[in-house]
């Protein structure tokens, strides 16, 4: 359904470090930059982009907006939570864990990045 996704940073540098990490723990590799400063994860199946707001204003957490990762196993979303933790994430919501709900049983585990930004890993049961 989707191409990519993008989010915001004020510290393209501290979200290279914090995305490097929590992508890191399920697998993928480091980021890398284009010509205009931007930071592009690439995968088979789509993008997750960070940068620099064009307009020149701080970058904001869009309120109520989460970005989701896919982990495998419910190990593989706590490693997730930790790197991210490590590095310079904040947990937000409830602790990692699993949440029953009308989608089922799914394991999640939330963070916001150094900008705000609102991330999950989902493993579903």
């Amino acid at each position: 359904m989707f191409s990519h996704v993008m989010v915001g940073s004020n510290d393209i540098d501290a979200s290279r470090t914090f995305y490097d990490a929590i992508l890191g723990a399920l697998g993928y590799g480091p980021g890398i930059t284009d010509d205009k400063g931007r930071l592009f994860y690439m995968t088979e199946t789509g993008i997750f982009a960070v940068s620099l707001p064009i307009d020149g204003n701080p970058a904001c957490h869009g309120n109520g907006s989460t970005i989701g990762f896919a982990a495998a196993t419910p190990e593989a979303a706590d490693a997730w939570h930790a790197a991210g933790l490590a590095a310079g994430g904040t947990s937000c919501e409830d602790p990692p864990g699993v949440r029953e709900g009308g989608l089922g049983r799914l394991y999640l585990a939330y963070l916001r990045d150094p900008s705000g930004n609102k991330v999950c890993a989902l493993c579903r049961m």
